[in-house]
């Protein structure tokens, strides 16, 4: 199947998971990255060690019950990580009838959505899917990127998301913004983040920006490394 790729905002939305075992910890963690404003988490069993430390989060609730047919109103996103496949494919079915984005652990033809491999680096984000092929291939390819696309790159992404509105607002013409912003992209500034020369990631700034936001290259680089 050909997945449709995309980011979802679920910041302020409320989420349901139910079955807290290792599967479900690791999806709640995930999901608790992008800031919802509430989870509510469900499992017949007494919760192991890592769902007790995470329940500490204020976001989080959980309750040691079975899934009730209701637990899905005003959801906007629903997991299921049971062992139970008939509470599974009722949740499936529940969330196909209200049009509840669900991913179901062990019947992806029942999910509307996969997760796939991440890659964070700051607000960089890489995600790698096989389309629910081969999720250990899709692993490796994951440890692979990680190699790759190290801490430089959040400290680089940092930097840009700093200059962009400064720049934006010195009010310069669409294309000229555009030849500057690819310019900073080709330069060595990426490189020089890596090898932790600050000094060189100045001097960098100080030759390619407006004059106009030269005296904010210190702020600019505040914390980078």
């Amino acid at each position: 199947m050909t997945y449709y790729p995309i980011f979802l905002k679920v910041k302020n939305r409320k989420c349901l998971l139910v079955g807290a075992g290792e599967v479900g910890v690791r999806k709640l963690k995930s999901i608790l990255e992008c800031g919802p404003a509430e989870i509510s988490v469900l499992d017949t069993a007494a919760p192991g060690l890592d769902m007790l430390e995470i329940s500490r989060d204020p976001r989080v609730t959980f309750e040691q019950r079975p899934f009730r047919d209701n637990d899905l109103d005003d959801v906007f996103m629903a997991f299921a990580c049971t062992s139970n496949t008939e509470v599974n494919r009722r949740m499936a079915e529940l969330c196909a009838e209200k049009n509840i984005l669900c991913n179901i652990a062990d019947f992806p033809a029942g999910s509307n959505f996969i997760v796939p491999s991440v890659i964070r680096q700051g607000d960089l984000t890489l995600a790698v899917s096989s389309g629910g092929a081969t999720p250990a291939f899709t692993k490796k390819i994951r440890r692979d990127l990680q190699d790759i696309f190290g801490p430089h790159y959040a400290a680089f992404i940092t930097l840009m998301g700093r200059i962009r509105p400064l720049v934006l607002d010195l009010g310069k013409e669409t294309s000229h913004n555009t030849a500057l912003f690819r310019q900073l992209v080709a330069s060595p500034i990426l490189d020089e983040l890596e090898v932790g020369n600050v000094d060189r990631v100045k001097d960098v700034l100080a030759e390619t920006l407006p004059h106009e936001l030269v005296p904010r290259i210190p702020e600019l680089i505040d914390d980078l490394i």
